[in-house]
């Protein structure tokens, strides 16, 4: 599949303009991503229509906890990233190409469509696992198909990437849970091999366009736990984004090349209390404290959501998505 956004640059040289990281690619070489790759002074999209995982998830697993909670969602993943995390979990297939995972799945679009519609629970399609901007086209092609199948589209992402695709995919979407790796250029330089500011104008822009936004931070020890930079994040959270805006502080396990212990359960209790003073929803993940998994409504203090796991078992909720006590507007449904 050729590839959207890029130029040639002569003598069979290619620049895609994806992501911000803008490569130049030579014949027969791939950009950062590992997937898009030069072949015959052509862009290839080489993931197309390939997929490592297709699954029913709760949408709390993205984690989405106020877009349809307790609901389903149709969960596909592929191969590659634009990111070099050391501490990646999904690195078995972010952190390769088509040819370093050999059990790739074909899946045409309306095979996609048809498994999505099996599932009467099930709310639409979210992109996941790996990065899915790296696969935009195949994204993009499913998502086009999903929503005029009156099927949700949900992005799960390092939020890193180029304006133009960003404005042309947003009219398909409905929902995006975007990574917030640190608060800090150089931190962010370091442990990604992308940059902040980026992912903040991503970020800003999908709550302009009035799309569901959901925040994820993974504290990790000794990298981005300065709290004095913690407390900066949440306030231009609150300022640029809102404070109804959801984040989830997840804990850390190491993984791939990363040894460092896992984060302290304290640590993360004391990032929820910080940021739960700027912020209307603040969330523990990977980590099982009640106090910080359900949902209780900013306005009149009732339990509206109530979790276990990745799994509702509680929803006091009207048909609108408001508290059934008060009618404070607590999620979409």
């Amino acid at each position: 599949m050729v590839a959207k956004y890029y130029d040639e640059l002569g003598n069979n040289i290619v620049q895609c303009h994806l992501c911000p990281h803008e490569c130049i690619i030579h014949e027969g070489k791939s950009g950062i991503c590992m997937v898009r790759s030069n072949i015959g002074g052509t862009l290839v999209a080489e993931t197309y229509g390939s997929l490592t995982a297709a699954n029913f998830d709760p949408i709390e697993k993205k984690p989405l906890f106020h877009f349809h909670p307790g609901m389903e969602i149709f969960s596909l993943g592929s191969v590659g990233c634009n990111f070099k995390c050391s501490c990646c979990q999904n690195y078995h297939i972010s952190q390769t190409g088509i040819s370093g995972f050999p059990r790739l799945v074909k899946k045409t679009l309306p095979e996609i469509i048809s498994a999505a519609k099996e599932n009467p629970y099930n709310i639409g399609i979210a992109y996941t696992y790996n990065e899915p901007s790296v696969w935009y086209e195949y994204m993009f092609d499913i998502a086009v198909e999903a929503q005029q199948a009156d099927l949700k589209n949900v992005m799960v992402s390092n939020g890193f990437l180029n304006p133009k695709p960003l404005r042309d995919l947003i009219g398909y979407f409905d929902a995006f849970n975007i990574d917030l790796k640190a608060f800090d250029e150089k931190i962010y330089k370091k442990f990604t091999s992308g940059n902040l500011s980026n992912v903040l104008d991503t970020l800003g822009f999908i709550v302009k366009q009035g799309k569901h936004l959901e925040v994820t931070f993974l504290a990790i020890p000794g990298l981005n736990d300065d709290m004095t930079q913690f407390e900066n994040m949440v306030g231009w959270i609150n300022y640029y984004l809102g404070d109804n805006i959801p984040l989830h502080l997840s804990r850390y396990f190491p993984q791939y090349k990363m040894t460092a212990e896992a984060t302290p359960e304290t640590l993360l209790q004391e990032m929820a209390l910080i940021a739960g003073k700027k912020l209307k929803y603040v969330y523990i993940g990977n980590v099982p404290i009640d106090d910080f998994q359900n949902t209780m409504c900013p306005q009149c203090g009732h339990l509206v959501i109530g979790r276990r796991g990745y799994f509702v078992h509680t929803r006091h909720l009207n048909q609108k998505g408001n508290c059934i006590f008060c009618d404070f507007e607590i999620a979409k449904v």
